[in-house]
């Protein structure tokens, strides 16, 4: 059998293109029109190597509210650091436009893509971005980052989040990455990791901050992870080692708030907090109460809201535990940080009359 490093790389067909090796290319899917007629397409930068290789992709925007990974990438392709030593790189600065365009998570219909995979070419809007970029770009693809940011007015301790201890390819990326924490991370349905995933090729996701307002320290973080990823599967020089190992979280927990009213954290990203230390009160607006906080259980902040204004269940800290070896438990729905609407069935053709 013929090993993958005498093989020729082959040429890429992308969206009517033909990328050859050693190539550089950039080209623009077309999604759809606002209702204006204006044309979206999303930019597609394809970076390849004369050597054969994996072929990496890099993408942020999922989610339009989310720019931090939007600019980690943006940096990359201005400085033009994209220069692979072998195989290839697909670089997707903003996948979610319409998101981008109105600083919002989902597309106009209220649907969020990352949980529309693997798509329907006449489904809603969501399914059909997740179509398009499932019928043109995943069959490139080997390995990848997918970059996102915490939702809402809640902020995230940089993070890598996948599924340990099941692949080990997924675990060598999420150790090469270096993330100051990395968490043990169920796959969603219809999400792009689960589609991935299917498909046999393999995705971590990095999350930083909080959404539309940069975390520079979380987007420095980002570049060295990437570039150690890079050098990991051989398409990189060596890149600059960790400052401090990073902490594994096998499970992970939300703490919820018992009462509404005004939230203030005694905490911050990062921290460490023992189980029944208080981490903050909840207070009425008017004067009249005021309820101390105590933590059920012991780990650190990985995820920590910002919003003073909550109601009963909402999600205050998120604990990233180390006292428990890993578990489904914390990959079930009610753990999820930034729920979405539930996924509706896509229409048969029947009901697009």
């Amino acid at each position: 059998m013929t090993s993958s490093a005498t093989v020729a790389p082959a040429d890429f067909h992308l969206n009517g293109l033909t990328i050859k090796p050693g190539e550089r290319a950039t080209t623009r899917l077309v999604i759809s029109k606002l209702p204006s007629g204006t044309v979206i397409d999303v930019p597609v930068n394809v970076y390849r190597s004369s050597e054969p290789g994996p072929t990496v992709l890099l993408m942020a925007g999922m989610h339009g509210d989310e720019v931090n990974g939007v600019e980690t990438i943006r940096r990359l392709i201005r400085r033009e650091l994209l220069r692979p030593l072998r195989g290839s790189i697909i670089a997707i600065p903003l996948l979610n436009i319409y998101g981008f365009l109105n600083f919002s998570r989902e597309v106009p219909d209220g649907k969020d893509v990352n949980r529309s995979f693997p798509g329907n070419p006449r489904g809603s809007l969501a399914s059909r971005v997740a179509h398009r970029f499932m019928r043109e770009i995943m069959p490139l693809v080997d390995y990848g980052i997918d970059f996102h940011t915490g939702g809402a007015a809640r902020s995230n301790a940089p993070q890598v989040r996948c599924l340990l201890g099941e692949d080990a390819e997924t675990d060598a990326l999420a150790a090469a990455f270096g993330a100051p924490f990395t968490l043990h991370s169920g796959l969603r349905p219809g999400s792009l990791r689960e589609a991935a995933m299917r498909e046999g090729r393999r995705i971590i996701v990095y999350e930083t901050g909080e959404s539309l307002r940069f975390d520079e320290a979380g987007i420095e973080l980002a570049l060295a992870g990437t570039f150690r990823v890079l050098h990991h599967l051989g398409m990189a020089p060596p890149a600059a080692p960790v400052a401090r190992p990073g902490i594994i979280c096998p499970r992970h927990t939300w703490l919820r708030a018992k009462f509404a009213g005004l939230f203030r954290s005694d905490v911050q990203l990062g921290d460490y907090l023992e189980k029944g230390q208080v981490f903050g009160t909840i207070t009425d607006p008017y004067g009249q109460m005021s309820v101390k906080l105590e933590s059920m259980v012991s780990g650190y902040v990985v995820g920590l809201n910002h919003m003073p204004v909550v109601n009963q269940g909402d999600a205050l800290l998120h604990i990233g535990r180390t006292d428990a070896a890993f578990s489904r438990v914390d990959l079930s729905p009610p753990f999820e940080e930034k729920p979405s609407r539930a996924t509706e069935p896509e229409p048969e053709d029947d009901d697009l009359m």
